[in-house]
């Protein structure tokens, strides 16, 4: 995926398709996120009742989606762009890095079954590394930052909050870069993007990138997962 990988990775792409056509399925690949939980929030949501939205960019949207397609409570996930024009939201313009957008996802989610800082958590943990400025994993440029859109005045309270939070543990090495943005608008992405994973479950970037994510989460999150895949 991306400019920098094309259609499959160049060399590092290639070194791992020789190793799954030698060894098969059970080749165990490197684990993706970035190794650290997030303890949760000290300061929880407090939606009213009813579906809500969440806008996060964390890298390639092909894995956010894979992760919060797993989340209890979460009803919809959309790949697309965020922090740009409507105009410029194709995905080889995006590619270019020249348009203000980012790779996001919209989440739609229930308040009563998973909070929104838990989502944060799920974000922080698993998701997404909070330290690569301007990329993630193996995808480089402005639209690979890490950034949250609060879509309420209680998102950027919690958001707010849970940064300042997150900062002062100094679990990571490097410094926390990621970015809250002003809501510009969310466009979703073309529809050859969308279930991406669920789709292609044996496309060398969802296998070597993303099934470790969506095993990580199981793993940190066993209350929060779901094994079935929620459609977007």
């Amino acid at each position: 995926m991306k400019p920098a990988l094309s259609h499959v990775f160049r060399l590092t792409g290639l070194v791992l398709l020789l190793a799954v056509a030698v060894a098969g399925p059970a080749v165990q690949f490197a684990k993706a996120e970035s190794g650290v939980t997030a303890p949760p929030a000290a300061v929880q949501a407090k939606e009213a009742k009813g579906l809500k939205t969440a806008v996060l960019a964390g890298g390639c949207f092909w894995g956010m989606e894979a992760v919060f397609s797993h989340v209890k409570g979460v009803t919809s996930v959309v790949s697309g762009f965020e922090g740009g024009s409507r105009a410029d939201a194709h995905y080889e313009t995006v590619s270019t890095g020249t348009t203000g957008h980012a790779e996001a996802v919209r989440i739609t989610y229930d308040p009563a079954m998973v909070r929104y800082d838990q989502l944060l958590q799920v974000f922080f943990s698993v998701a997404s590394d909070p330290t690569e400025l301007n990329r993630q994993g193996p995808d480089t440029g402005t639209q690979y930052r890490n950034a949250i859109v609060p879509q309420s005045p209680e998102q950027a309270r919690v958001t707010n909050a849970y940064l300042a939070q997150l900062r002062k543990a100094g679990l990571w090495k490097r410094p926390i870069v990621t970015a809250v943005e002003p809501d510009r608008g969310f466009f979703a992405a073309e529809g050859y993007h969308q279930d991406f994973a669920l789709k292609n479950p044996d496309h060398p970037y969802i296998r070597y990138w993303d099934v470790p994510k969506v095993a990580a989460l199981k793993r940190a999150f066993p209350g929060l997962f779901k094994p079935d895949f929620t459609r977007g």
